[in-house]
């Protein structure tokens, strides 16, 4: 499956990773990968956040507020690395490159995929944003130079 991946990509995994770790977590989750997403800065997937002027710290701000009332709900915390919403997001974000018939899935798809995967932190923190499915899609068309999705 990372085979299919650009290295912005991978990288944007392996700090989502590092970032798991920093916060002393026991998964990697979609929020991390959102996280790592908007904080490295480079590539389609921050750009298309900064043209819908998302800011690094609203995803923040957004991130902190889900999780916690999550865990307010939950009883049992602790996940296993790589949790089923972020293998889902990867899968997605896959499936989104193939569409558009590029090799390679770069942080573009990523965010793709976590809009695509329902109900996970990162979908939710990027709805309450204001960025969507479809909005996205279009900043992806843009970006590549192709005709936007009707």
């Amino acid at each position: 499956m990372y085979q299919h991946l650009s290295e912005n990509a991978k990288d944007i995994l392996k700090l989502a990773e590092k970032l798991a770790q920093h916060e002393s977590q026991e998964y990697v989750g979609t929020e991390h990968i959102l996280t790592s997403i908007v904080d490295h800065g480079i590539g389609l997937g921050s750009q298309i956040l900064q043209n819908c002027s998302i800011t690094s710290a609203a995803v923040h701000r957004e991130i902190h507020n889900f999780i916690r009332h999550s865990m307010e709900e939950t009883w049992v915390f602790g996940r296993l690395p790589g949790t089923p919403h972020y293998k889902q997001v990867i899968a997605l974000a896959i499936e989104e490159a193939e569409k558009c018939r590029d090799k390679k899935v770069g942080s573009e798809y990523l965010l793709l995929g976590l809009l695509r995967e329902k109900d996970c932190v990162a979908e939710k923190a990027l709805r309450s944003l204001g960025l969507t499915l479809d909005e996205a899609r279009k900043q992806v068309a843009r970006l590549h130079g192709r005709p936007e999705p009707q």
